[in-house]
């Protein structure tokens, strides 16, 4: 689905991506993980076209796509969640998914004038959509609360709504779990995981919470000071020594080693 390949990006001379090259293969939930500064939101950045590479290339299902700018690859089924929920506050939960979709007949002028009852039927479908998108993350009960007044993980339940109301293909998640409890992380990890199978979703996720990955994710890729580390499965990967070293550094890993032999 979507190859990296020797991907670059530095800003002045710090190489936040630092000739990271990896795959995320069709239909699956890849993690991506790594120490804090490691690189992964600017990787995903940089896929998602919020930021240029300085160098290298990325492919979706063999095309090219390095360097389009986001609402391009919004257009081609690529999208994108951040750390902090990005949501129109003043408006409903159901409005925040009813603007979503793209060239809506509402948007011209010439429709606003002499079409209102085409408008009027795309906003009927846009509603039912929304609301089946909001049973779906089961919290349809709070289809008309402001967006601004939800918790945490209700704003991340709204995030990965948005991804239902167009044709996406790959969606980059970013922290997903950050600052959300246990219970509606775990909604959110089912939503995930039925949009995978039901829906046949690629998800890319930015985790710290290991559970999380370890439920969700196969494969597991590591970073590193903006290069891939290691990749394979999350125990694969917790036993790998560079990865211990990356998390714990080296006097550290070997207090941990020593502890661990006594």
């Amino acid at each position: 689905m979507i190859a990296v390949e020797n991907l670059h990006r530095h800003f002045g001379g710090f190489r936040a991506v630092d000739g990271a090259s990896l795959r995320i293969q069709d239909k699956s939930i890849t993690g991506l993980i790594g120490p804090n500064g490691a690189g992964k939101s600017t990787l995903f950045n940089v896929i998602a076209g919020v930021l240029p590479p300085t160098s290298g290339r990325v492919t979706m299902a063999g095309e090219d796509i390095t360097g389009l700018p986001p609402h391009e690859l919004f257009h081609k089924g690529v999208l994108r969640t951040f750390q902090i929920a990005h949501e129109f506050s003043s408006m409903t939960v159901r409005e925040n998914l009813m603007v979503v979709p793209g060239a809506q007949a509402g948007e011209t002028l010439w429709n606003a004038w002499f079409r209102r009852a085409l408008i009027a039927q795309e906003e009927a479908a846009l509603r039912k959509q929304a609301d089946e998108v909001l049973e779906f993350l089961t919290i349809d009960h709070l289809a008309e609360e402001k967006a601004g007044n939800l918790s945490g993980g209700q704003k991340k339940l709204l995030e990965l709504g948005r991804t239902m109301m167009v044709d996406a293909r790959v969606v980059f998640l970013d922290e997903v779990g950050a600052g959300v409890n246990r219970t509606l992380l775990n909604t959110i990890g089912d939503a995930i995981i039925r949009l995978n199978k039901e829906r046949g979703y690629t998800f890319c996720v930015i985790e710290h919470d290991m559970d999380f990955i370890g439920r969700l994710c196969d494969p597991v890729i590591c970073m590193a000071e903006g290069k891939v580390l290691a990749e394979g499965t999350l125990d694969e990967i917790k036993a790998n020594e560079q990865v211990i070293e990356a998390y714990l550094g080296t006097g550290l890993k070997n207090k941990v080693q020593a502890e661990a032999g006594a």
